[in-house]
């Protein structure tokens, strides 16, 4: 049945058995990461200048070995296999990232915010994404129109993007955000200000995402490059939550662009975005001096003036 997925519009049987598939694969895959990194790692500078280690290598290559068994008419494009990347985007794909967040896995007193990430993509569209963080005992899944989980059968719990819990809080505390540990900038610094945001965790990984569709933060700014192997899993899992991905021209962010390559996005939670057509409603706005973002950034529900030039 998975293995014909591609031929056929799937029911939501369909896509729960295909869901289940993937976090299978994705706690295998985390399991044998575990454990090559209980070893010494050792660790090759690509030439963009990101760390390569053999648990990224062995963990990929089980995930590309399931999904070729399993459902081999769909393609794949993944962060290791360079071949792919210069492959058109067709309707339907996956995105694996076998273990995003490299450099908190080789960083042995680091918080562990390792993940293995593997998304669906229909029509530019993240459908279906699973994200396991190994090191955390963490596990998440989300399928578009139908609901995000943390865990997995029976033991799974639903994620309403945060509505619930953050929306009770940030009145009195502001707003929590969550923000690359690697890859912090001043841009970053001055939106969060700017947006009443008065704590921020700093971590890496996918696992951003997640934290805010399951209510442990509110936003995820980021304004730098990211490659969509890093982002699609997260994204399918927060969107699937009622969150919403949106770049910087205010719309919903798209896969399977040239280089699969995203320029800066806000990731928002559904107590401040509620999924509503192609971009996301406000729900929860921002105190009203802060619903003109600065910076040209787009707030849930708003699109910028396209005659605005990116910084």
């Amino acid at each position: 049945m998975i293995a014909q997925a591609q031929n056929k519009v799937m029911d939501r049987a369909d896509k729960e058995a295909l869901l289940q598939f993937l976090q299978e694969m994705a706690l295998e895959a985390g399991a044998r990461i575990l454990q090559l990194r209980q070893s010494v790692a050792s660790v090759t500078i690509k030439g963009d200048g990101s760390p390569v280690t053999q648990a990224d290598r062995e963990a990929e290559a089980l995930i590309l070995a399931a999904l070729q068994r399993h459902a081999g008419g769909i393609g794949v494009v993944s962060e290791e296999n360079q071949a792919s990347h210069k492959k058109p985007p067709s309707r339907q794909f996956f995105l694996v990232d076998a273990l995003d967040g490299t450099k908190e896995f080789v960083r042995r007193n680091g918080k562990g915010a390792f993940t293995v990430n593997i998304a669906l993509i229909e029509e530019s569209v993240p459908v279906m994404g699973v994200v396991h963080a190994p090191a955390l005992g963490r596990l998440f899944g989300g399928i578009a129109g139908v609901g995000a989980w943390e865990g997995s059968g029976a033991q799974r719990r639903a994620l309403l993007g945060g509505a619930a819990r953050r929306s009770a809080e940030a009145g009195e505390e502001g707003l929590l955000a969550v923000t690359s540990r690697s890859h912090g900038d001043a841009r970053s610094k001055r939106w969060l200000a700017q947006h009443g945001v008065r704590r921020e965790v700093l971590l890496g990984s996918s696992l951003k995402f997640c934290l805010v569709a399951c209510g442990e933060a509110d936003v995820y700014p980021r304004f730098g490059p990211t490659m969509e192997w890093d982002t699609a899993a997260g994204d399918a899992v927060l969107r699937a939550a009622g969150g919403a991905v949106l770049d910087l021209d205010g719309n919903a962010l798209r896969y399977g662009k040239e280089g699969y390559r995203n320029s800066g996005f806000v990731a928002w939670g559904a107590g401040n975005a509620g999924s509503a057509g192609d971009v996301a409603a406000t729900t929860n706005p921002p105190p009203p001096t802060l619903c003109a973002p600065p910076e040209n950034i787009p707030a849930p529900g708003e699109r910028r003036n396209k005659s605005q030039p990116h910084e």
